[in-house]
């Protein structure tokens, strides 16, 4: 699972100044509320990211990785899975997640992340960035559509989503570690040969011999596979949040 040890994301390559950032509280269409984090940034470029967390949901750690994509220019927000079962409670190190995780479907996750899109309506197009549980998602929500412009997933838990059954949806970032094996390559072969299938487009980039959660818990080592993750999703969503 994905645990970390360092306390502030990876650094963007340029860091610009924030407007404002500030923990919030989002309602579902179902009537869930759920806690979110907003950072917005003073130079915007034009573009959205709802932020999905690993298996711990709003943990500091992407809090602060909101902030990190306001200080590039992003609006940004970081949800927390586990309204409907934990309320609105601190996500901190010493949170019970598993229990509440075992209790979140697909369906919700759709419910919430559509709620932050709505949330960031007319302030660009909309992406999805998400890590392990959450990349999972990100690549779910953006195939099924759902309003997003793309969605960008690093070392996704494909058993958690399956094989997209219609398409094309949004295109999708796959950032996937060499020696991650939460997915196995067989596993991506299968779930990209789906895509194709289904016509959805895609890009795959492995950075060799990296851990699961390389980008948190394994930053030091792999610092220069997280720079170049970062300015990827940079390229993908610029380039993606043109007209097609």
């Amino acid at each position: 699972m994905c645990h970390s040890t360092d306390s502030r994301p990876p650094a963007p390559p340029v860091r610009g100044p924030v407007a404002a950032h500030e923990q919030t509280v989002l309602t579902s269409a179902d009537g869930n509320r759920f806690l979110a984090y907003r950072a917005e940034p003073a130079e915007p470029n034009g573009r959205a990211v709802v932020i999905l967390p690993d298996v711990r949901g709003l943990h500091p750690f992407y809090r602060d990785l909101a902030v990190r994509f306001a200080e590039a220019g992003f609006h940004a927000l970081a949800i927390d899975y586990f309204g409907r079962t934990a309320g609105l409670g601190d996500r901190g190190d010493d949170f019970e997640y598993q229990r509440h995780l075992k209790q979140v479907t697909n369906d919700q996750v759709r419910l919430d992340a559509r709620a932050a899109t709505e949330a960031l309506a007319g302030r660009g197009p909309v992406f999805t960035v998400g890590f392990c549980f959450g990349g999972a998602q990100s690549w779910r929500q953006a195939m099924e559509g759902n309003g997003l412009a793309g969605g960008v997933g690093f070392y996704g838990a494909l058993r958690v989503i399956g094989e997209p059954e219609s398409g094309p949806g949004a295109p999708l970032l796959l950032l996937r570690g060499g020696a991650d094996r939460v997915s196995t390559p067989h596993d991506f072969d299968a779930f990209t040969a789906a895509l194709d299938r289904v016509g959805t487009e895609h890009e795959t980039v492995v950075y060799d011999g990296a851990p699961h959660s390389f980008f948190d818990r394994s930053y030091a080592e792999w610092e220069d596979a997280c720079q170049d993750a970062w300015r990827r999703i940079l390229s993908f969503t610029e380039r993606h949040a043109q007209p097609r």
